[in-house]
């Protein structure tokens, strides 16, 4: 599992890392500005983790409601930060977990 700071200098690639799980090639899917890969990802998955990254897709394609949905599934509120952040602490939340 790569470490937050390896996970960011992968952005450079053409491919996420190989030891990335889901939700983490979600993300760097995210990151690289494919949002369509990202969420075909994502919305498949079940539990709480995939909810989180969920919501914080809608986010970025800026459809609230539905972002406010998947926060709720998640038990988390939608935070007051930027997408930067919110995706630095995502990324960083599952490479410290796996």
């Amino acid at each position: 599992m790569p470490t937050l700071e390896t996970f960011e200098r992968s952005l450079s690639q053409p491919q996420p890392p190989a030891d990335c799980t889901p939700l983490l090639q979600g993300l760097w899917w995210a990151a690289h500005g494919d949002w369509r890969r990202a969420h075909e990802l994502v919305q498949a998955l079940p539990g709480r983790e995939a909810a989180r990254v969920h919501a914080y897709l809608h986010r970025v394609e800026g459809d609230l409601d539905n972002a406010g949905y998947w926060y709720r599934q998640a038990g988390e509120a939608m935070p007051a930060t930027g997408l930067e952040e919110e995706w630095r602490e995502l990324a960083g939340r599952w490479v410290a977990h796996g």
